[in-house]
């Protein structure tokens, strides 16, 4: 009998491995992609996710299906991780001397970019929802896990992924409904939060079918 590819990997069977990066490496991407808004910043994410899901392979239960929203969970908090280190870097670097200015290129690639200033407004408003309502947003939502799925992945009830899901979708719904009377409002509180769902949502590259 054919063993199946999580209990390969579990298994520490390499080639299983490789298999399971084939497979999901885009998926992982394009979720880390939504979640920084940087396309260098998605590629660490995703080198780290699959680092640290080799690292954590032992602890993958011998049922069960896809192994997707297991990588989507690592790379969630890989995510917050670099964030997390940026924010320390960047408090470092403005307590340097500034430096004279020189020609900035990236800006002008920037410009070049359509979804940008719809990009900033997302990212604006996922750091102003609660992170567990950020977390089962970007799973289901822009990863497409189902309930169940999410609920697995994150060890809460099914009703927890709902409730939550609820909440983060009024929360950007209303931030939507307050930027279209005034485009240039900043985000306030939680309860004023940005545009969301998956139509909304931006795709970095176009997936497969998992």
């Amino acid at each position: 009998m054919e063993l199946s590819l999580r209990t390969r990997v579990r298994a520490g069977d390499k080639d299983a491995f490789g298999l399971l990066f084939e497979e999901h490496a885009r998926a992982v991407y394009n979720h880390a992609f939504r979640l920084t808004g940087n396309w260098s910043t998605a590629e660490e994410v995703v080198s780290l996710t699959f680092l640290e899901a080799w690292r954590a392979r032992g602890t993958i239960r011998a049922e069960g299906g896809s192994l997707l929203p297991w990588l989507l969970v690592i790379a969630l908090n890989v995510t917050r991780n670099i964030s997390r280190s940026a924010r320390r870097h960047q408090a470092a670097m403005s307590r340097l001397p500034p430096r004279a200015e020189e020609p900035d290129f990236a800006d002008e690639l920037a410009d070049r970019i359509d979804d940008a200033t719809r990009l900033e407004a997302v990212q604006t408003a996922l750091g102003r929802l609660r992170r567990g309502e950020r977390d089962v947003l970007a799973l289901c939502v822009w990863s497409g896990l189902n309930y169940a799925e999410a609920a697995d992945a994150l060890g809460v009830p099914v009703g927890t992924v709902r409730s939550r899901l609820s909440r983060a979708r009024r929360k950007l719904q209303a931030f939507a409904a307050a930027a279209e009377h005034d485009p240039g409002r900043e985000p306030g509180r939680a309860s004023e939060q940005v545009t969301g769902g998956r139509e909304n949502a931006l795709r970095p590259i176009k997936e497969g079918p998992r």
